[in-house]
């Protein structure tokens, strides 16, 4: 490498730096907003194009974007249900917890029709897989996590297989929308 080319790439650097700044994005911020690739072995079934896609998806906020997937359309109806599709699109840097249909499906039709029909019991089952702060691959690790509903949440696991409360299986992690962090999880989570 030439000295000239050296210089160069600084110069690149330097205002690759100097942008996000003098665009008022601090570099700490700059750098959170970079993603990782969601992981999973229920990622592949992710439709590959349109609104219900990994790209798709992102540009929606998270219960829009859920209602375009249609791994989790009893979550949706859950959440219209509840009440909670404005409080959720209108949420900030959430992390949510999305049980996928398979989930629901484990829970005897009987309770769940019960459960589907009590809006009080309902919002605090789908709030409790609410986090109000983005979780990232990193924390999942050995994290413990206040809910919206109150209660705590913990995670566990390394590389890209982790657990919510020795329970649920993160099936496809690190899924982003334009307000949230989906980790869709092969189980309902109850509070505790």
């Amino acid at each position: 490498m030439t000295t000239h080319h050296v210089r160069r790439c600084a110069v690149l650097a330097a205002a690759a730096f100097a942008l996000p700044v003098a665009l008022g994005v601090t570099a700490p911020a700059f750098a959170e907003s970079q993603q990782s690739d969601p992981f999973g072995p229920a990622c592949a079934s992710v439709p590959k194009e349109g609104s219900g896609s990994l790209a798709g998806m992102a540009k929606d906020p998270v219960a829009t974007a859920a209602s375009n997937n249609p791994a989790l359309s009893t979550l949706v109806t859950a959440v219209k249900k509840a009440g909670l599709v404005d409080t959720l699109n209108n949420a900030k840097g959430i992390t949510v917890f999305a049980p996928t249909n398979e989930a629901f499906a484990k829970i005897p039709k009987a309770d769940l029709d019960k459960i589907l029909a009590d809006k009080a019991e309902l919002t605090k089952i789908l709030t409790y897989h609410v986090v109000g702060e983005k979780i990232t691959p990193s924390q999942l690790g050995a994290g413990s996590f206040k809910t919206l509903e109150g209660g705590s949440l913990t995670t566990a696991g390394s590389g890209e297989a982790f657990t919510v409360n020795d329970k649920a299986k993160i099936v496809c992690g690190d899924v982003q929308t334009a307000n949230a962090t989906v980790h869709i999880i092969d189980s309902v989570l109850t509070p505790m």
